[in-house]
């Protein structure tokens, strides 16, 4: 009977010591395995020079080496230091596709990773949730988006990804163990490619188990939260899982993660114009800060096409912003990039998945 041979590369390290051990091989074996696939980035086993040619042989015949490819590349026009933002359209292990985006900046390249393909939340200014599910990427997958930005940055020797954020399409905390799979693989050590736990930031819509199992994990990334309400009714028609993980519930986790792990969350907050942008609405955000470290991040909403929001005028953001540094709060306001191109936040969708019409500007 005929098997059809599985992706290697979709086995954790974990999982690559049951492999070894399967094909009766030392359990170093797996992490010769794993250090060929990721940081030597081979496409055979024959090109597993440490492996004795039996094992290789076997190996051949039960797996296959399948890896990401870049198929598109859109550039803003927008430039920094000589390069605008870049989207790409990533193609995965089974021929499903992803957007990643690269944010260069003056000192830092940031690399945006999408952890699922499409997102089952449907919030409701993010293109990425109408798209629908279809299934989260493994942790090679997430790290192959990083790579491959990599080796087109590293055409000039200093130039490479100094930050990682997984901000891209899909909720991240929905794919925790394969996220985590994947910064300890781009964290590694004794990876020629290995970036600090510390430049890697997780953002989530505020899962409060899964952001309580961030906290325990022993992991050193960066948390951010979605927040964009401060308000409970207000959240909730914005981001319809609020309704289940509630500002209170998220509150107490977020307590719960700083007194953990001794570092401050990132509230993002997106202005949007006529729905949370009221001298009220500063006044909830500054109470639902009081109790843990935190940094307030306020984002312009990023039109996208058919959706029916807009971004707060200029002078309307700066009163808001008033309200919380005069309360004493961290706030910094975070120009979008690659708005041109579809490449910044909550814009990102593939062409071929529509909007609904009910979200349709009237």
């Amino acid at each position: 009977m005929h098997t059809e041979k599985v992706n290697i590369k979709s086995y954790s390290r974990k999982d690559l010591q049951h492999v070894v051990a399967e094909l009766g091989e030392p359990g170093y074996r797996a992490n010769q395995i794993h250090r060929w696939l990721f940081n030597e980035q081979v496409e055979n086993f024959e090109s597993m020079t440490n492996l004795g040619a039996k094992l290789r042989n076997r190996l051949s015949n039960r797996y296959v080496i399948q890896s990401c490819s870049i198929v598109k590349k859109q550039l803003d026009p927008e430039k920094k230091n000589g390069m605008g933002t870049s989207k790409f359209l990533v193609k995965l292990h089974d021929e499903q596709t992803v957007e990643t985006v690269l944010i260069p900046a003056e000192d830092r390249n940031t690399v945006c990773v999408s952890s699922q393909v499409g997102c089952p939340l449907r919030c409701t200014f993010c293109a990425t949730g109408y798209m629908g599910f279809t299934r989260n990427l493994n942790a090679a997958e997430m790290a192959e988006q990083v790579y491959l930005v990599n080796n087109l940055l590293t055409a000039t020797p200093t130039n490479h990804v100094t930050n990682v954020v997984f901000m891209g399409m899909g909720e991240p905390l929905l794919n925790t163990s394969n996220v985590i799979e994947a910064i300890e693989t781009l964290s590694d050590k004794d990876y020629s490619f290995s970036l600090p736990q510390r430049k890697i930031t997780i953002s989530t819509v505020g899962l409060i188990p899964q952001i309580d199992a961030i906290a325990r994990s022993g992991i050193k990334t960066k948390l951010a939260v979605s927040l964009h309400a401060a308000n409970q009714q207000k959240r909730a028609s914005l981001m319809p899982v609020a309704k289940e993980h509630t500002l209170d519930g998220l509150h107490n986790a977020l307590e719960r993660y700083v007194d953990l792990t001794g570092k401050p969350v990132t509230l993002v907050y997106m202005l949007l114009e006529g729905i949370n942008d009221t001298m009220e609405d500063a006044k909830s955000l500054v109470a639902f800060c009081s109790g843990f470290l935190c940094k307030i991040n306020l984002i312009d909403y990023n039109s996208i096409v058919n959706m029916k929001f807009k971004p707060v005028e200029t002078e309307w953001r700066d009163r808001f912003i008033r309200i919380l540094v005069g309360a004493g709060l961290n706030v910094t306001v975070r120009k979008s990039y690659g708005t041109s191109i579809n490449a910044a936040c909550g814009q990102l969708a593939l062409k071929e998945k529509t909007l609904p019409a009910d979200r349709f500007i009237k």
